[in-house]
């Protein structure tokens, strides 16, 4: 009964937060690393459009397998009422065929109409503003790793090209994964795509 008690006061805190406090934001560029001050509404604005060089369908292949790459910038909102832009991402993963037709379906949610339920979000920049970080969840076996950063880098000098490396989490996972799983991305290797 106390744990009901203390969700309910979290709960109607952080409406009652979310409800008076951010009526009104401070933009915060995405691309600044700024101390935002505490009890402060923010939103992290992609001001200056640096979400858009990513927007897009991209496609590449990579050792036998088309890997297929579909972005779009959305509007998060935490339950605290701060709002961010963040990339939104869908994947299609075939095997290469050499008549030009479409090989055998590996992964595919590019049809999903609803952004919340692809598990690929934005988390923002790097620091060093090189790449955009996405975190990817794909399917799994018991004890098997299939989530981790996905580091997108679209260079100014190549504007149609984007270099992905996925880095999986390195998060304890119970039992034995089968010699037969394969992650959704392979592991720290660059796959280069052309933007369609």
């Amino acid at each position: 009964m106390k744990n009901l008690f203390l969700l309910l006061f979290i709960a109607i805190s952080c409406k009652s937060f979310t409800q008076s406090n951010c009526s009104q934001y401070t933009i915060v560029p995405m691309t600044t690393f700024t101390e935002i001050p505490e009890n402060q509404c923010y939103y992290m604005k992609d001001t200056n459009n640096e979400l858009n060089d990513f927007e897009g369908t991209w496609k590449g292949t990579y050792n036998g397998r088309v890997y297929e790459l579909k972005f779009n910038k959305n509007l998060y909102q935490d339950f605290t009422g701060h709002k961010r832009d963040r990339i939104k991402g869908r994947l299609r993963i075939t095997t290469e065929s050499p008549n030009g037709l479409q090989g055998l379906t590996i992964f595919d949610n590019f049809n999903e109409p609803d952004d919340e339920k692809t598990r690929f979000s934005g988390l923002g920049f790097q620091p060093d503003l090189k790449s955009y970080m996405m975190i990817f969840s794909g399917p799994f076996t018991k004890g098997c790793m299939n989530a981790g950063t996905v580091y997108l880098t679209v260079k100014p000098s190549a504007p149609n090209q984007m270099k992905i490396i996925y880095l999986s989490e390195t998060d304890i996972v119970v039992g034995e994964c089968p010699n037969t799983f394969e992650q959704t991305f392979p592991e720290k290797k660059t796959i280069i795509l052309t933007k369609q």
